[in-house]
């Protein structure tokens, strides 16, 4: 599966997201912990989702 992450510079540091993953969104100090963080995030989305189609 591809998804495209997006980044952008604020005056903190970064925030990114991944516009087709609603949730998936953080920021980092640097580019390289923004990337590490969206990583996690898009790991507990897709994590949470299998939990709730378990569920349902």
């Amino acid at each position: 599966m591809d998804l495209t992450a997006v980044f952008k510079k604020v005056p903190e540091g970064y925030i990114a997201w991944v516009e087709d993953l609603p949730g998936a969104n953080t920021q980092g100090a640097t580019l390289e912990e923004a990337r590490e963080n969206l990583r996690e995030a898009i790991r507990l989305v897709f994590e949470a989702n299998r939990e709730l189609a378990k569920a349902g």
